[in-house]
């Protein structure tokens, strides 16, 4: 039986491995203390923006869900890769809501930030985005 040896990654140095964990810890927490928790709890400014959307009620839930699980996932260290990258997905959804659907480009200047941060925190990471994606190509 052959193996198929995984591609080999570099691993970032040291400091950079400490400024992502920083990076990783404080946007974490962000991303589930004031981000998400909000519009789980029903925080009335989340209420008036979402209905301001027209989404509903369901949305909000699922984009607390999504915040609060992202930010969960970037201080686990499997998932901190994948974590990243779907924040910054995330995060391009809602600068694209902001400048398109409630009429505020300006506001979308800070997602699109976060999105380019988490998209190198993925990259950084990107050992965990391929043990991901060979453990579901199986």
């Amino acid at each position: 039986m052959a193996t198929i040896a995984a591609p080999a990654v570099a691993r970032p140095s040291k400091v950079r491995n400490r400024v992502l964990w920083t990076l990783q810890i404080v946007l974490g927490l962000f991303f589930i203390i004031a981000s998400g928790a909000p519009k789980l709890a029903g925080q009335q400014d989340a209420i008036r923006v979402f209905n301001e959307i027209g989404w509903g009620d369901w949305f909000r839930y699922f984009t607390g869900l999504v915040e609060v699980s992202g930010g969960v996932g970037l201080l686990v260290p499997r998932l901190n890769g994948l974590a990243a990258a779907g924040l910054s997905i995330t995060m391009v959804l809602a600068a694209a809501t902001q400048a398109f659907v409630m009429g505020a480009p300006a506001m979308a200047i800070f997602p699109l930030a976060l999105a380019a941060l988490f998209a190198w925190i993925a990259y950084q990471r990107r050992d965990g985005l391929i043990a991901a994606r060979n453990l579901f190509s199986r």
